[in-house]
């Protein structure tokens, strides 16, 4: 199981790294979340799946789940999100002044 999450999250890089290297302002915007889709499903591959217990501290500890990846991964897809959504807002603010989201546009545009 953690083999097909790696190719999974090994395949969103290409993906993101794709978006990323575009000229448009949106699917770099894009390209940012996917990447962290990405590393989300690495870091959960990496904290493995040893059953679906309770991880209750108890007299056999090795096999429930580590809680800590569980709650790195939450905590980043809300700071990931609120990223995302600032990208996102300073690109409508752009495209409302500039009436483009080509990037090789934004690059020579003087602001007024």
């Amino acid at each position: 199981m953690e083999t097909v999450i790696i190719i999974l999250s090994g395949i969103l890089v290409t993906i993101a790294t794709y978006l990323l290297l575009s000229k448009n302002l949106i699917k770099v915007i894009l390209g940012t979340a996917v990447l962290t889709h990405a590393v989300h499903l690495l870091i959960m591959a990496m904290g493995g799946f040893y059953g679906s217990s309770v991880p209750i501290i108890g007299e056999n500890s090795e096999e429930y789940a580590d809680a800590l990846p569980q709650a790195l991964i939450l905590t980043s897809i809300v700071i990931s999100f609120a990223v995302t959504a600032f990208f996102l807002v300073l690109a409508y603010q752009v495209y409302k002044r500039t009436k483009t989201t080509d990037l090789k546009q934004l690059r020579g545009f003087r602001h007024e």
